[in-house]
């Protein structure tokens, strides 16, 4: 059931996507800022019990109304599957920048490309070069489909596995969620989010990232040029600061033959930039497609990889 699931919530996004801003985004970030003023009082215990009940909590109600749904009705358990991963997947979200930022560099409008860039990661862009609009795009444009997608799949189906339905979905979405918006979103508010709980919230993340970004990593590798994705990940993984980030985009890189990397501004979802840059042929406008051609094909596989799995529990 997990494939049809995916399948159905994929299909409904492409038709219909989420706004980005809309409600979803807006009660999430309503639920974040009474969570971290009632809760987050500066300590580490403190720190915990905000990101347990915002991320957690939401996903054990989740896990608990697909038992109680699922007991009764295996049609509404798809539903409720659908549903939840319509929510939580957001392809559409990050390729309308995508798109719009690409069209622009085409016509020659490098101002408006900047000021997508701007909008999309909260950066800023003013003084950016050709090259680097196309570095930024393409390596946030893979760590969005990363994060929107292949981890939510990830996620979905180990805990759908087990009987829990979407809530792996949800707690990996949360999560991703709560590490941007600790960090970024409640300090640009004033909202006196404190320290701990930022680092918390991206600890966690990252951990719970370990798994499902070197799969992303390792399916690049299976779809584009596998031999250099697996070079450049052994060699340039490290020039990111942050590991699991240097790890997708350096097997990205090495899978579509570019250089990706370079000192740039941070953006909302924190520095994925490093100090220098892979090997490969220097960025150009051609190269977007290629990336698109990438992400579809890692989507294929995992499509595939699901439906094997789906099978197996059948026929089992």
């Amino acid at each position: 059931m997990s494939f049809f699931a995916v399948l159905f919530a994929l299909l409904i996004e492409q038709a219909r996507p989420l706004r980005r801003g809309g409600w979803v985004s807006r009660n999430l970030v309503h639920w974040a800022v009474a969570i971290a003023r009632n809760f987050d009082a500066g300590k580490a215990h403190h720190a915990w019990v905000a990101w347990t009940i915002t991320v957690v909590v939401p996903s054990l109600v989740v896990a608990l109304a697909y038992i109680g749904v699922a007991h009764y009705s295996l049609l509404l358990a798809l539903a409720l599957d659908v549903a939840v991963l319509y929510l939580a997947l957001g392809f559409r979200q990050f390729s309308h920048y995508f798109t719009a930022i690409r069209d622009a560099l085409e016509r020659g409008d490098e101002i408006e490309a900047r000021r997508l860039l701007s909008e999309w990661r909260k950066l800023d862009a003013s003084e950016l070069p050709r090259s680097e609009i196309l570095r930024h795009v393409v390596e946030h444009s893979l760590v969005a489909a990363h994060r929107h997608v292949f981890g939510v799949f990830f996620w979905f189906v180990l805990l759908s596995a087990i009987g829990l339905g979407p809530a792996g979905a949800v707690a990996y979405r949360l999560a991703d969620f709560a590490s941007r918006y600790f960090t970024w979103g409640l300090a640009a508010q004033d909202a006196g989010v404190h320290d701990r709980l930022a680092a918390v919230a991206r600890e966690a993340f990252r951990l719970m990232d370990h798994i499902p970004v070197r799969l992303t990593a390792f399916g690049f590798a299976v779809v584009g040029n596998f031999e250099e994705a697996v070079n450049s990940w052994r060699r340039d993984a490290g020039l990111w600061p942050q590991a699991n980030e240097g790890v997708l985009l350096s097997a990205a890189a090495g899978a579509l033959g570019v250089a990706l990397g370079g000192a740039a501004p941070p953006s909302e979802a924190g520095p994925v930039e490093g100090t220098s840059s892979t090997g490969g042929a220097v960025l150009q406008m051609g190269h977007l497609q290629t990336v698109v051609g990438l992400v579809w094909r890692s989507v294929v596989l995992w499509m595939l990889l699901v439906a094997l799995l789906t099978l197996s529990n059948i026929v089992g």
